[in-house]
């Protein structure tokens, strides 16, 4: 009398596969034992999933960081360099 694992390896692929051979682990085992297992693995596997959600979105505020300090730091160097073509004319002007 055997189940079906709980977590399909195909399905969450994207598990560590340390997590994933701990899942076919505890399906292989009796009922009593894999139900009172099943939950703290379930735990542990939206634990797992929530970091990585949280991982990526992490990296992605990053990379749009990098590319909004790209743009500051362009219009920066254009600003001083107006700033200065101004200041050249002025000068120019008056000497």
């Amino acid at each position: 009398m055997s189940t079906a694992p709980r977590f399909n390896p195909a399905q969450d692929d994207k598990l560590p596969a340390d997590v994933l051979r701990l899942a076919q682990i505890i399906a292989a085992l009796p009922e009593e034992h894999r139900s009172q297992l099943e939950p703290a693995l379930a735990r542990v596997v939206e634990s797992t999933k929530r970091r990585r959600r949280i991982l990526q979105l992490v990296q992605e505020a990053l990379s749009q960081l990098r590319l909004d300090m790209k743009y500051l730091v362009f219009d920066l160097e254009a600003t001083r360099r107006e700033r200065d073509a101004y200041k050249e004319s002025l000068e120019g002007g008056n000497g």
